[in-house]
């Protein structure tokens, strides 16, 4: 039997789920299964309805090697798990005469711990372990979530957090799931055998195809130690994140709450003299911390210095104390030593790293509302991590809606590590840039209007004339509008301006979970939605409901985001253009995000508004406007209130 060309395979898959073969999405695969086959990297830019997944998971398992795929979301693992492979496998098995078997592989604290849920968690005040299920009230929130989660266990497969539903508070996950830190392992562990986790490793190691998160994949990276199983092919989906990702992965923190609480997980499994020096050196942090101010810090202040390496030496010496002494009183002592052991490698990690004082680290104070004061360390740049775990020994393709920033793909090339495409030379990865387009016709289906007539938007204070702009245009459109702010502020100010004006419902982020918010949104053409970062990304809305996004403001980095400022500064003191570099390419990525939410599906209309003239009159206006979808672009407020309107009627013509 001849073996079954590509063009045959991917038919049987696109028709295997109802789709539409799509010229982009033959090109990427064609792409996709040629940088496989020569081992070689592809950074592929995917419009929405490509059909994406099907265009790398088609070649991937022709190809046989075993694959693994990292999304950022949690909705595209679900839809590449419960839909995409199963119909693909099922398709493709007559014609490769083999059936691949695929898993989905998360971190540790993602899955329930069948030691915590019967043994109970470690208490923090007192020694020995405490009955979460009889310490919450039964009528409290906390209550009902163990109950649910304890009815739970006995029926799930999987364990999986995310299997859930409808799911639970993180507190109440926290109190029957471990980290990685805090397990036992599997071979000291009385539930070892029946292990949620350990299962989902077992399932990984013998697939073809491993599912998991940016997150885990940053975890392999970082750790040292291999978290995937071995792969011959990496594929990383909703590629634009990845950087994000990792950086937070890579990023430490350390507030007074947490260390009291390592304080206490340690007291009375140590020696007296050991848990006194640890204290002494919590005190000393708490009373530095309490003055401290948000912002970075170039250099270490001597206080927080000396209280760090206080903090270091203290939790070393506990470290050593651990390891070495046992108390039978304790109840389930392993898993309180492990729990207690957990927190203090932790501050000890963070305070070395810190009192080091790397020049690739940046160091600042936070200070939140509720939890404190707080101070992180990030890289400087991911960048030269991401080269060296990321581009050897496989084959990487990176895919997104959103990669070809400015008109190429260099400028995320960059931030993954890689040099200028075409660049060659001994250990520099080789990759290709491809952007296979959108079945979409952008400049028929949707308009640019850019509101060159405002006034430029300062750092703070109200601006009367974007609210006036943005209530006209939500008039125009007839509701439809998804409005995407720079800040929770400005979302706040024009949903209380906007109510107050007319009579169009208005849902703000945070006054309902995210997807209620989103079904709301999609089941009332009427109703507009405002909110900030998640609705850039996250919104899935075709057809009428979705027919006006507004932008309030190009959303630059603040100029006091310590991380970004320090990336920025880097990029200078090496020559280059820091606000090109790091601060126009964050606007790039998230305004090529956020325009993206207009046009869902074949028959969408609408017009994409943003109400910052900068983007019109700025050098780097013509950057950013390469980096959106190829709309119809006009500065004309009055044509684009009257396409809304003309929009808005022919919506209403068929609802």
């Amino acid at each position: 039997m001849t073996k079954p060309s590509l063009p045959e395979l991917l038919h049987a898959a696109v028709t295997a789920v109802g789709g539409t073969e799509r010229t982009g999405q033959v090109t990427m695969a064609e792409a996709v299964a040629e940088a496989v086959d020569d081992n070689t990297h592809l950074l592929v830019q995917a419009g929405t309805g490509t059909g994406k997944s099907l265009g790398y998971l088609v070649p991937a398992l022709a190809h046989g090697e075993r694959v693994v795929v990292a999304t950022a979301t949690l909705a595209l693992q679900r839809q590449l798990v419960e839909r995409d492979l199963p119909r693909t496998v099922d398709a493709l098995h007559p014609l490769l005469r083999r059936r691949p078997q695929f898993a989905m592989l998360k971190g540790r604290s993602n899955y329930l711990c069948l030691h915590r849920l019967h043994e109970g968690a470690p208490q923090d005040e007192e020694e020995g372990l405490f009955d979460q299920f009889e310490a919450a009230a039964p009528s409290s929130k906390l209550g009902q979530d163990l109950l649910r989660l304890r009815d739970w266990s006995d029926e799930t497969e999987t364990g999986d957090r995310d299997d859930m539903t409808p799911g639970v508070s993180d507190r109440a996950w926290s109190q029957i799931s471990v980290s990685s830190r805090e397990c036992l392992g599997a071979t000291k562990c009385a539930y070892g055998a029946e292990c949620f986790a350990e299962a989902a490793r077992e399932r990984a190691k013998t697939a073809d195809v491993v599912v998991t998160n940016h997150a885990l994949l940053a975890i392999d990276a970082i750790e040292g130690a291999p978290v995937l199983p071995k792969h011959e092919v990496l594929i990383v989906d909703e590629a634009h994140e990845l950087v994000s990702r990792v950086t937070g992965v890579a990023t430490g923190e350390l507030n007074p709450g947490q260390v009291n609480r390592a304080v206490r997980r340690a007291a009375k499994l140590v020696n007296e003299k050991a848990a006194d020096s640890l204290m002494t050196a919590s005190e000393g942090f708490e009373r530095v911390m309490e003055l401290a101010l948000p912002g970075r810090l170039e250099e270490v202040p001597e206080d927080l210095g000396y209280a760090l390496m206080a903090l270091r030496d203290a939790a070393r010496t506990v470290i050593t104390a651990l390891g070495g002494t046992r108390d039978k009183s304790v109840q389930d002592e392993d898993a309180v030593r492990k729990q207690a052991m957990a927190s203090v490698e932790s501050i000890h990690s963070v305070a070395e790293r810190i009192t080091q004082g790397s020049e690739y680290d940046v160091v600042w104070y936070e200070r939140h509302d509720r939890f404190g004061a707080s101070v992180r360390v990030a890289p400087l740049s991911v960048s030269g991590l991401l080269r060296e775990k990321l581009f050897a020994d496989r084959s990487v393709v990176l895919t997104s809606a959103t990669l070809k920033l400015g008109g190429d793909f260099n400028g995320v090339g960059a931030s993954l590590g890689l040099a200028p495409e075409g660049t060659a030379g001994e250990d520099i990865p080789q990759w290709k840039g491809l952007d296979v387009g959108s079945p979409f016709d952008y400049p028929r289906q949707g308009i640019l209007y850019v509101a060159r007539h405002l006034a430029t938007p300062g750092r703070e204070g109200s601006r009367t004339d974007m609210l006036d702009e943005l209530a006209e245009l939500v008039e125009a459109a007839g509701g439809r509008t998804l409005g995407l702010f720079s800040s929770m502020r400005a979302a706040q100010a024009a949903a209380e301006e906007l109510r107050g004006r007319q009579d169009k419902p208005i849902l703000l982020q945070g006054e309902e979970t995210l997807g209620e918010l989103i079904k709301n949104f999609a089941a009332d053409p009427e109703t507009c939605l405002f909110g900030t970062l998640s609705l850039w990304q996250g919104v899935d809305v075709p057809g009428p409901s979705c027919q006006l996004v507004v932008m309030d403001r190009i959303p630059f980095p603040r100029p006091d985001d310590p991380l970004m400022s320090a990336r920025q500064k880097a990029v200078e003191e090496a020559g280059g253009n820091g606000f090109m570099a790091v601060a126009a390419t964050h606007a790039a990525l998230l305004m090529a995000q956020g325009a993206g939410r207009l046009v869902r599906a074949m028959g969408d209309k609408g017009v994409v508004a943003v109400l910052d003239p900068r983007l019109a009159n700025a050098r780097y206006g013509s950057y950013l406007r390469a980096s959106l979808p190829d709309f119809w672009y006009t500065t004309d407020r009055n044509q684009a209130r009257r396409s809304l309107a003309a929009i808005d009627a022919a919506a209403r013509t068929t609802e």
